[in-house]
């Protein structure tokens, strides 16, 4: 398995993200928006399972947005670029029902006006009654730095242990380094480890 492989079994569950979602949302949403999408898992399960669902996923890395492309069903629209600028409100193919940021993604912009001008284009994008979801982590343990560790079955049974690390983090600035690295055991031997697999510099926003 490679890191996006990893990626998606030890830290995302899609079927739920989506089910999530359409609670959020309250009614029957059928256009769902994934910016940050990477390999848009979330986007994906979402056509996959609403029934007339369609997607549209934006994020700016190609390598993801290539394995996305590849696994994409009908109904799902990626678009590569900044996810302030890379959707036209006035296009309806860009407008959704649901508007999801996962995963602490929202971290990735660092100042005020940044993050006020994507909050901007989100509510520009909705349609009406439509609800943006935004994942992000606070609270009086946010800036402590460690590790912490998960367990995870993969495809053949071997056991993939997930290591989540706050390496560095300051509060005066909100600003957090963090890092995801993947050990793979098979029949009592590790047969495969990436470590930083993923690093984060993400700021921190508060309610």
């Amino acid at each position: 398995m490679d890191r996006h492989d990893l990626y998606e079994l030890c830290v995302q569950s899609p079927p739920d993200a989506v089910r999530l979602l359409r609670e959020a949302h309250g009614g029957e949403p059928r256009v769902l928006g994934e910016d940050f999408c990477g390999t848009a898992a979330v986007a994906r399960a979402w056509v996959s399972s609403v029934p007339g669902g369609r997607a549209v996923g934006v994020d700016h890395d190609p390598e993801v947005l290539a394995r996305a492309a590849a696994l994409a069903p009908p109904g799902l629209t990626l678009i590569r670029g900044d996810v302030r600028t890379a959707t036209d409100p006035a296009d309806p193919a860009h407008r959704c029902d649901v508007l999801f940021v996962g995963n602490f993604s929202i971290g990735e912009l660092h100042d005020r006006p940044a993050l006020v001008a994507y909050l901007r284009r989100c509510r520009e994008r909705l349609t009406p009654g439509g609800v943006a979801v935004i994942d992000t982590y606070g609270g009086e343990t946010a800036f402590r730095t460690g590790t912490l560790g998960r367990l995870r079955i993969g495809p053949r049974g071997e056991i993939v242990r997930s290591i989540w690390e706050q390496r560095e983090a300051d509060p005066l600035t909100a600003r957090v380094v963090n890092a995801l690295h993947f050990r793979i055991e098979e029949d009592g031997e590790i047969t495969q480890e990436l470590f930083d697999a993923f690093v984060y510099r993400w700021r921190l926003w508060s309610a």
